[in-house]
This record gives C-alpha cells, structure tokens and sequence, in this order.
C-alpha cells in the first residue's frame, strides 16, 4: 500500500472512532515525501471536541526489509508527553490494510503509555511463529 493511501485510512479511521462533532473532532495536516518514503499525519482536537487527547502525530516510514518485502512503520506521539509508542506493520499475505491502520489510529485515540512496541501480524501468521529458543534449542 502507498504511504498517502495507508495515512488516509488511518485519518479515515480516526474520524470513525472519534466522538460526532461539527466540522470533525480533528485538525489535521498530512505531508508525504515518496522520495524519502516518509509520512507525517499531525493532529490537533478542535476546541469543541471533548478528546481526552489535546493532539499529536502519527509518523510512517516505509522500507523494503531484506527479504524484500514491505515494512510500515508507524510512531505515534501526543502533545505534552514524551512517550512514543512505534508499531510496525508487515506486508504479508492476508494482512488487512484497513484493519491496521484501525488499529493504529485505536493506539492514538488511547493515548500515552509508556513507551511500547507492537507488532501487528495477521492472525493466520502466528501458527508459524516458533519462540526463540524452540528454533535455537
């Protein structure tokens, strides 16, 4: 998927899963550089938006991993905190694109933690995922 693309479906999904308000709960601002494959998607709450949440920014970078295949990788900031929270998504078979940017935009919406990783792999994947030391015992 194309970094525009896949930033829009992530504001699509924000929209979706944030409180109705007139004019919509956000401010947004997107840039994209498809030469450097970075996106940056910046959020403000509208002042009459009742958002647990003052704003913040969602930052995708897209890069070919060394099997060749495709690798998002989404940190996500708010305003007035210093957490980041870094989620990358893989491109495999069966990955539901508008699944994972719902999923990027729920980690937005719940705010700061502490700084955590996540890592999104389809369901169909984790058959196939054997801990570290099965593969090296």
């Amino acid at each position: 998927m194309r970094l525009l693309s896949f930033i829009s479906e992530i504001e699509r999904a924000l929209l979706a899963e944030s409180p109705v308000v007139e004019g919509g709960a956000w401010e947004s601002t997107r840039m994209v550089n498809f030469h450097s494959h970075l996106a940056r998607l910046s959020l403000v709450a509208r002042p009459t938006a009742e958002l647990p949440i003052a704003g913040g920014g969602i930052f995708l970078q897209s890069f070919a991993l060394a099997d060749g295949s495709l690798c998002l990788k989404a940190t996500l900031t708010w305003r007035d905190s210093e957490a980041q929270t870094v989620i990358p998504v893989y491109d495999v078979p069966g990955l539901n694109w508008k699944l994972a940017a719902s999923r990027i935009a729920g980690a937005f919406l719940e705010g700061p933690a502490s700084a955590t990783i996540t890592t999104m792999v389809p369901a169909t994947m984790d058959a196939h995922l054997d801990p570290l030391v099965a593969v090296a015992g």
